[in-house]
């Protein structure tokens, strides 16, 4: 019998094959009291098991070491937590002082740091604790002697395999490019979950979060995957199979022809010249950038440099990566966020704060202004790095005139002793604002007096405008890009910009979305920032766009204050 199960999609494309089931390592295991004599025997078995993975992923990281930059970024992760002695020597301690099997001490120490994560206010890092429940799998398979990857079939019909797990490693995602493995499905895990990562980057179609089907499906059922649409059709009947088949077609010469267009200039028909801009986390991130022609790199996050280490790095480090990125885009212009941490996403190094709504915490340039010294160190690593290209800083999170005030009197002290040590730098480097908070988009103009540029950020403005988590499954569906609220807070910080004559990007998620490409055209928006593969999608839609035309549509669903008759309008955009 047929049947449609719903998801996240997290890795769009079109996968078709038969079901191949993966069970996991039991996190409940049992617990078994230790003789005396053999507890040490028993720690010597954890410590030989961690030292198995260890080796799994160094061998791992070597082998990947030409694909996509997430790969790198997953497995230096995972070799972190496996690393921490907040797990393995923990759960060694646990062994000693309780006789208790490897196995046990292991998933009890998990759990003390799972529930840590629990309580982080922040997506992205809150989904980390898939990464630790991962390692702590790969430790207890190799426990138990049994195999950490996922194996690939073909069958008879000549249909690849279509993996479908609770959930999986992204070590085991890894292997899937190479083998005939079309895509998977997952019951748990979520769009910033690293398995999912690396599913968009390998371009592999996945869906994840449906719950139940790797109860609900069996062996060798024929499974269609709809990346696009987050679906997985189990047991598809003939005519439902030809369509899927076309659109995978369709999918396929679309990817080939998006390809011819690197090269291209992203201009609309009447002759709108539009910036596409990358998104980055890291130095390594820009041979990514340089393979889909992007015009620079928009945002560059450097909370990465900070976070999961015991100290903070120093300026000589900070310095490095930035002359990295801005050597590697060869002129190209690379805007820099200066460290957006604070509230749950706590440095190792400062200690947990305690506060009734992180969101709304310090963090941020607040968190950067409250420390001075910290703040100053990545200034000065900022300004000795814009002598190798065109670096722009970028201050995330202002709301009130006296933060750019004061962001600038720091800026200006770094300057004062670089000059005074004789250290050359870009003396006119451009600074710029993120609106990603209302009472900002609302106030523009104290911004545009001292800023050069203006850059919004829309994951947060969306956020704060509506007062949702989107990541609370109570309230997600809630979160809604086209609210009109935040298309009139868009559209109003654009044509106000463009009006003072200052730069405005849009580096959300919405920038990188094709459905909404049209939409910021038609608002004005000239720059566009994204993930490096969203790029030529977006370029694509660029092309066949005329701005003029756009402009005047969506000046007309700027009054529209119903959200269905706004999502109609977008659609026939």
């Amino acid at each position: 019998m047929s049947f449609v199960i719903h998801g996240l999609p997290v890795s769009q494309g079109i996968a078709i094959g038969r079901a191949h089931l993966v069970s996991h390592a039991l996190l409940e295991v049992d617990h078994l009291l230790i003789a005396p004599r053999h507890v040490e025997d028993e720690v010597m078995r954890l410590e030989d098991a961690a030292a198995k993975v260890r080796f799994e992923l160094r061998t791992l990281r070597e082998v990947s070491a030409t694909a996509q930059s997430e790969v790198a970024a997953f497995v230096d992760l995972h070799t972190m937590l496996l690393d921490d002695p907040m797990l393995v020597t923990t759960a060694c301690k646990l062994i000693r002082e309780r006789r208790c099997n490897a196995e046990w001490a292991l998933v009890q120490q998990m759990e003390v740091i799972v529930d840590a994560f629990d309580n982080i206010e922040d997506p992205y890092l809150r989904e980390r604790k898939a990464d630790v429940i991962q390692v702590v799998e790969r430790v207890l398979k190799a426990l138990l002697g049994h195999p950490s990857r996922v194996g690939s079939r073909r069958g008879k019909d000549g249909l690849d395999t279509i993996v479908v797990a609770h959930d999986l490693s992204p070590a085991d995602t890894i292997h899937f490019k190479d083998s005939q493995i079309a895509g998977f499905v997952t019951d748990v895990g979520g769009a910033t979950s690293h398995t999912a990562i690396v599913a968009r980057s390998l371009a592999i179609p996945a869906v994840v979060g449906l719950r139940h089907i790797r109860h609900i499906a069996r062996d060798d059922d024929i499974i269609i995957i709809d990346g696009a649409r987050g679906v997985a059709i189990i047991d598809p009947d003939e005519r439902v199979l030809e369509e899927y088949r076309l659109r995978r077609s369709a999918i396929e010469l679309e990817r080939t022809k998006l390809k011819r267009l690197k090269a291209n200039r992203a201009a609309t028909i009447d002759g709108v010249e539009v910036s596409l801009q990358a998104n980055i986390e890291l130095a390594r991130d820009v041979p990514g950038v340089k393979e889909v022609y992007a015009d620079g790199v928009g945002l560059f996050r450097t909370e990465f440099l900070f976070m999961n280490r015991d100290t903070l790095p120093t300026e000589e480090e900070q310095y490095e990566a930035y002359r990295a990125v801005a050597t590697g885009m060869g002129g190209k212009p690379v805007t820099i966020r200066t460290l957006d941490i604070g509230a749950d996403k706590n440095l190792s190094s400062g200690g947990p704060r305690l506060e009734t709504n992180p969101a709304l915490g310090l963090r941020a340039i607040r968190y950067c202004l409250a420390e001075p010294q910290m703040f100053l160190v990545q200034l000065r690593a900022l300004l000795r790095a814009s002598l190798h290209g065109k670096i722009r800083i970028l201050i995330p999170m202002l709301a009130h005139a006296h933060e750019v005030d004061a962001s600038l009197a720091a800026l200006e002290v770094a300057k004062s002793q670089l000059r005074a040590e004789k250290i050359k730098f870009d003396e006119a480097i451009p600074i710029g604002g993120m609106i990603e908070i209302p009472a900002a988009a609302l106030a523009l103009g104290i911004f545009i007096k001292r800023l050069d540029f203006l850059s919004i950020g829309t994951n947060d403005l969306i956020q704060y405008t509506l007062a949702i988590d989107r990541t609370d499954a109570a309230v997600s569906h809630l979160y809604d890009p086209l609210h009109p609220a935040i298309l009139r807070l868009i559209a109003l910080t654009i044509q106000t910009g463009a009006k003072a004559g200052i730069p405005v990007s849009v580096c959300g998620e919405m920038a990188g979305d094709k459905q909404f490409t049209r939409l910021l055209l038609g608002m004005g928006l000239h720059q566009f920032s994204m993930h490096p593969s969203q790029i030529l999608e977006v370029k694509q839609e660029i092309l066949r766009s005329n701005s003029a035309e756009l402009a005047i549509k969506v000046a007309k669903i700027l009054k529209l204050d119903e959200p269905d008759k706004i999502r109609e309008a977008v659609d026939r955009l």
